[in-house]
């Protein structure tokens, strides 16, 4: 019994129509004369085999996949949802197909990566090596990084700021225009061990505008090495009842700054009374908290249509863009 799920392949279809295989990849490619005759045969059998050239397969002889990949750190974020919904809209216009896939920080994903023929990668993380990105560059796959952490003498790729540096010093500087002194800085949850340090911009964001706004920065300012929700929870209960008079909530992003409103509302605070809360990302969990939640957005159009652009130039001029740079709004709610 035939293989009902067997892909038809170019020896299929040259069987079917009685030509060489040379004959259907002319009239695939249409990049040779085929008699008219033979030619109305391979395309009949092309329709009724239902026929797609394997493109794999033709990434391998040098010609192009049709198709980008996305590695982020949280795929089932808000966030990238939409920059990816964003990337795709722009992306299919110009012949592509784009893929989500989450980071996974080994050397069996990098290889797997490169042996897949993309036609370009863009990269959004934390925590992703940089020598796994030089390893796309020796494969001489167009790259694209969103930045959201430093990256030291990094050529060779295209690179787009997010604005989140920028939009982190503006969150500080609304709180201090609140008469916030005492500002708590919610770091990302990891299961991995993936936490901030300096070259985290969003986090770098907060603690050059908190020494610039003449504010203590201390340990006692920062919640992070939580690996659940309920660990940020504890964590918060247990700095505030320590003594830290804290008054306001900076969350790295809408979700974190929602379990910083829930944690000191628990212990009795009113938010924003005693207690201003900001996020970051502008996410639909903002608009439907009680009280609204103050964020900041980011032009996730503009980076989405950016990092086509560039891997497009990239494809096909062989040329490294310059550096783009986007900026962020900062949208007040109820909870400052």
């Amino acid at each position: 019994m035939d293989n009902q799920f067997k892909r038809v392949t170019r020896a299929d279809v040259a069987k079917h129509a009685g030509v060489s295989e040379t004959i259907v990849s002319y009239v695939v490619n249409n990049n040779r004369y085929v008699d008219k005759t033979k030619r109305q045969r391979v395309e009949k059998a092309i329709r009724e085999l239902n026929y797609r050239p394997n493109n794999i397969a033709r990434a391998l002889k040098g010609k192009n996949s049709n198709h980008i990949i996305f590695i982020a750190d949280q795929i089932t974020n808000e966030h990238f949802s939409q920059i990816i919904s964003e990337m795709d809209k722009y992306a299919y216009d110009m012949g592509y197909l784009i893929s989500l896939c989450a980071n996974r920080n080994t050397e069996e994903f990098v290889s797997q990566i490169i042996s897949r023929q993309y036609d370009g990668i863009i990269i959004s993380s934390i925590s992703f090596p940089e020598d796994y990105i030089r390893q796309f560059i020796s494969a001489r796959i167009p790259t694209v990084l969103l930045l959201n952490r430093q990256y030291n003498d990094l050529d060779g790729v295209g690179k787009i700021g997010t604005g989140l540096y920028t939009g982190a010093r503006e969150c500080v500087k609304h709180l201090v225009e609140k008469g916030r002194k005492n500002i708590l800085y919610l770091d990302r949850i990891s299961a991995h061990g993936h936490f901030s340090s300096m070259e985290d911009l969003r986090f770098r964001g907060f603690a050059e505008q908190m020494q610039e706004s003449g504010l203590p920065i201390s340990e006692q300012n920062i919640i992070t090495g939580c690996k659940t929700p309920d660990e940020v929870v504890q964590k918060i209960h247990k700095r505030m009842q320590s003594g830290f008079a804290v008054d306001a909530i900076f969350g790295r992003n809408d979700k974190l700054a929602c379990i910083g409103m829930r944690a000191v509302m628990e212990m009795g605070y009113k938010v924003p009374q005693d207690i201003s809360v900001i996020g970051f990302d502008n996410s639909s969990l903002s608009q439907y908290t009680s009280p609204t939640l103050t964020t900041v957005e980011m032009q996730r159009k503009e980076i989405g249509k950016a990092a086509i652009e560039m891997l497009h130039q990239m494809i096909d001029e062989g040329k490294i863009p310059q550096l783009v740079e986007l900026s962020t709004r900062l949208i007040e709610r109820q909870s400052t």
